[in-house]
């Protein structure tokens, strides 16, 4: 059976306004999340992160609660705009961890996709882990 939520937690030796930004703002953003992003960041605003190997993903902000709570749905397969049978749910949540931040990453609505959702579940999970490091060395450098 696949599961239908990827979940990572991390702790950043940073304050919490600083891992928010990088989360938020497209200057920060393609630093440690693919080569290109835009981010429209309101309700309904459109983003889209860009890898040069992997192609452009398309997705529609759904929450933004500086500086805790960001969330968006984004679509399956590069290239394609968010839609039911081709989006998941991407939400980050930060919290005060001491002089740090802790950061959950939950994406979830895997077992809605069309196509190999056991294959969508594995590139993603493997994908958080290297961007979440990525992002983590990006915010305490």
């Amino acid at each position: 059976m696949v599961s239908d939520t990827i979940q990572r937690d991390i702790t950043i030796a940073a304050p919490i306004e600083k891992v928010w930004a990088a989360l938020t703002e497209e200057k920060h953003v393609k630093e440690w999340f693919g080569d290109e992003a835009e981010v429209d960041l309101r309700p309904g605003g459109a983003i889209v992160f860009g890898w040069a190997a992997h192609g452009r993903f398309h997705g529609t902000v759904e929450t933004v609660e500086p500086p805790r709570r960001f969330s968006y749905w984004w679509a399956r397969p590069a290239d394609t705009d968010p839609a039911p049978g081709n989006q998941t749910l991407v939400e980050f949540t930060l919290s005060e961890d001491g002089d740090g931040t802790r950061l959950r990453v939950i994406e979830s609505g895997f077992t809605t996709l069309s196509g190999d959702q056991e294959l969508a579940v594995k590139d993603n999970t493997e994908g958080w882990h290297l961007e979440l490091d990525e992002l983590r060395a990006y915010v305490e450098a």
